[in-house]
C-alpha cells in the first residue's frame, strides 16, 4: 500500500471511519472514472476540491455531479473572495497531489465545507490518497470525520 493511501487509511481509522480503504485496477482520477470503476452513479462520488478562500485553502467536498458555485462557498465561510486553489497550495495544504485528494489525512488542518447534495446516497465514495483508492462512507460519517459544515454549494 503506497504510504499515501496508509496515512487515508490510519486518519479513518483514528476518526472511528466504518470504511475500508479499496485499490482498483482503474482509474478513479474523476468522478466519472469512479463511478464508471465503482458502478455508481457519479452523485455518489466525492471530489475533494481546495479552494482559496481570501488566500486560505479551504476544503469542498462536493458530488461529483456538481459544479461548485464559488459565491455559495465563500458566503457560508464569511469569506470575501473565493477561487480554486493552483496546483501547488492544493499538495502543500493536503499532501497530496490532485486526482486523489481525500476528505481526511491532510497536512494541515483545512476549514471543510460538504455539500448537502451527498446526503441523498446511501453510500458515498471518496478519494483515498491515489487516482486508483478510494472508500465508502456515509453522509453523516463524512461530515463528522472530515470536520466539515453541510453547505449547498451547488451551481445554478
Amino acid at each position: 500500500m503506497p504510504s499515501s493511501v496508509r496515512r487515508v487509511a490510519d486518519a479513518l481509522d483514528a476518526a472511528g471511519a466504518t470504511g475500508e480503504v479499496r485499490e482498483l485496477d482503474e482509474s478513479t482520477r474523476t468522478a466519472a472514472e469512479a463511478a464508471a470503476a465503482l458502478g455508481v452513479p457519479v452523485g455518489a462520488i466525492v471530489k475533494s476540491l481546495v479552494f482559496a478562500a481570501d488566500g486560505e485553502p479551504v476544503l469542498v467536498l462536493a458530488s461529483g455531479d456538481h459544479q461548485v458555485d464559488p459565491k455559495l462557498v465563500a458566503a457560508a465561510l464569511g469569506a470575501g473572495e473565493v477561487t480554486r486553489a493552483p496546483a501547488d497550495l492544493v499538495r502543500d495544504a493536503t499532501g497530496f497531489a490532485i486526482g486523489g485528494v481525500p476528505p481526511v489525512g491532510h497536512a494541515q488542518a483545512l476549514r471543510t465545507v460538504v455539500d448537502t447534495h451527498l446526503a441523498t446516497y446511501d453510500v458515498l465514495w471518496a478519494a483515498a490518497g491515489t487516482p486508483r483508492a478510494v472508500f465508502p462512507t456515509t453522509y453523516d460519517e463524512l461530515v463528522r470525520i472530515s470536520g466539515g459544515v453541510a453547505v449547498d454549494v451547488a451551481a445554478r
